[in-house]
């Protein structure tokens, strides 16, 4: 990956190299556009630069915890547990450097290096369906989705068949099938449990997770199999996984029409009121703290939910005071992430000879079974789905000291009893008043506003959290399971890691921050692909959705906006 640039003037540009950034990159440098991506964190090279990939326990001081000067720097960020370990806190910000606000408790996830959180993403692949984009005409929550599952349908196809999704198809309305590799199997009690559903629940399926994983035979190009190492957040070097640095970043580069600068905060979308368009971007390099502008005729916004709407936040001009295509006032609002951490656990005596092999890095998926038909008569709207998987003993016994010598040894050679897990994810309602603002009191080292979050969960999903704990329990029960408990961690929005909603798309300028294309409304040269642009949230992880309609909106672009030959 080039990062050698020799002028300011671009075909396009993108900001950011995550999920969607990697496939704006990807789509537009294949369309034949000299494109400038730009990444406000380091460098990250493919395999080179993945220092933990293939450590063991044992090679680590204290089991890898973290001392407590390190864990100071990651208050925020070990809200989600992955930055208490040597292995994986290396990908996560440091949040004195890069501090944020709370009104209400918000757990902001960042990743800041080339890949972002591609790297460490949980690679569950789902799509919308018509349930989900008509949710919000049906039930008058926010606004309705100004496209259909048919106008994106093609570009899931288009993207399951480049990053490699294995996965199971079930028929279901509310789970549209895929181009799916052979799904990863079940294990024995996570076969029991899937049988036993479909004996008592109808309309349950439990099928493995489908995720973006490569198995079977079908080749892709730099990536092999998945080799079952489950040491996924540390950067695959086998490329087993999809992620921007292993796939759609190489595939950019290897057209020889990207120029990618890390590095490189941008600051601000620079808007010519005159031609009615975008011009560019300001940006500020973080290790010179030099500010420079790269101009361009088509700007894709992909640092995530939360960046790039502070970016068009602090685009203000004349024609656009309150941040670039505020004209509905509606950017920076309808906060959205999934709520989760409602469910139950239970013990199965049983399969005490089976085991399986490997470290699958995968579990179960139980697809949204309520609100579908309309008759649940449910006092809450919207579903949920589950997540989950069963697994044998903890090896607690070799911990404590209550046993020695022969004793000892035996415990810890045979693996204990079956357990088994069922979390549910939730959709949130998108609220107004879920909102970030920025702070221009409050600056970072670069002196940007700092940003201040205000979102919360409400009523709608206190309601249906109660009801993923009871079906869960009650499914557990039913199979057999024993010492079955409910538990219920809301935590707060943000640790669910999927923000979504901070400049929406809608059919009407008045009420919305994006058009059907992912345009601004006001600035069509102006593309936003990445969570921002989500008008509902569905229960379903969002990444599929993010890189279909990135690809499809690239499309668009390339339809639109002429090459300059830059």
């Amino acid at each position: 990956m080039s990062t050698l640039y020799e002028k300011d003037t671009y075909d396009a540009i993108v900001v950011g190299t995550g999920i969607s950034g990697g496939w704006a990159a990807k789509e537009l440098c294949e369309k034949g556009f000299k494109t400038l991506v730009l990444e406000r964190g380091r460098m990250v090279k493919h395999i080179e630069d993945y220092p933990t990939m293939n450590d063991d326990p044992w090679d680590y001081k204290f089991k890898g915890n973290l001392t407590r000067e390190e864990k100071k720097r990651q208050e925020k960020q070990a809200r989600t547990g992955y930055t208490t370990n040597k292995a994986s806190a290396h990908w996560f910000v440091d949040d004195i450097k890069h501090p944020y606000n709370e009104t209400k408790r918000f757990d902001w996830m960042r990743g800041y290096h080339v890949g972002g959180r591609s790297i460490m993403w949980g690679r569950h692949s789902y799509r919308l369906s018509d349930l989900d984009f008509g949710a919000n005409k049906k039930d008058g929550h926010g606004v309705d989705w100004p496209v259909r599952y048919k106008d994106v349908a093609p570009w899931y196809d288009y993207v399951e068949s480049f990053i490699g999704v294995s996965g199971e198809k079930l028929g279901l309305s509310q789970l549209p099938d895929g181009k799916f590799l052979p799904a990863m199997e079940l294990n024995c009690v996570e076969d029991h449990l899937r049988k036993n559903m479909a004996e008592n629940f109808d309309g349950r399926v439990l099928t493995a997770g489908r995720v973006a994983h490569i198995t079977g035979d079908k080749e892709f190009e730099g990536r092999s199999n998945c080799q079952f190492r489950n040491r996924c957040i540390r950067g695959c070097p086998y490329g087993g996984y999809f992620s921007s640095n292993s796939s759609t970043l190489p595939a950019a580069e290897r057209t020889g029409n990207m120029i990618l600068r890390p590095n490189s905060i941008v600051s601000e979308v620079i808007y010519d009121a005159d031609g009615k368009r975008a011009t560019g971007v300001k940006v500020i390099d973080t290790e010179t703290k030099e500010e420079m502008e790269f101009k361009s005729n088509v700007i894709f916004l992909c640092a995530s939910a939360i960046a790039s709407t502070s970016i068009l936040m602090q685009s203000k001009s004349d024609r656009f005071p309150d941040g670039l295509g505020n004209d509905s006032g509606e950017l920076g609002h309808n906060v959205m992430d999934h709520h989760f951490k409602a469910g139950a656990s239970g013990k199965y005596d049983g399969f005490e000879d089976m085991y399986y092999k490997g470290r699958k890095p995968n579990g179960i998926y139980l697809p949204r079974f309520r609100n579908i038909n309309g008759n649940d008569n449910l006092d809450f709207v919207r579903g949920y789905g589950y997540q989950g998987g069963a697994s044998r003993g903890d090896w607690s016994t070799a911990i404590a000291e209550a046993a020695y010598g022969e004793d000892l040894k035996k415990a810890i050679s045979q693996p204990g009893g079956w357990t088994m897990g069922l979390m549910g994810f939730g959709e949130t309602l998108p609220y107004h008043e879920n909102k970030m603002t920025l702070d221009y009191d409050k600056t970072d080292e670069w002196g940007l506003p700092t940003i201040t979050f205000d979102a919360e969960f409400k009523e709608n999903e206190l309601k249906m959290r109660k009801d993923m704990i009871s079906q869960a329990v009650a499914m557990l029960e039913k199979a057999g399971f024993k010492d079955v408990n409910g538990y219920d961690d809301i935590g707060a929005p943000g640790l669910g890691i999927h923000e979504m909603g901070t400049a929406r798309m809608g059919r009407d300028p008045k009420t919305s921050v994006l058009n059907g294309n992912n345009q601004v409304h006001e600035v069509p040269n102006v593309y936003v692909t990445d969570g921002s642009f989500m008008t509902s949230a569905g229960c379903q992880n969002p990444s599929l959705t993010y890189m279909a309609m990135t690809a499809r909106a690239a499309d668009h672009a390339s339809k639109n906006f002429k090459k300059s030959n830059a």
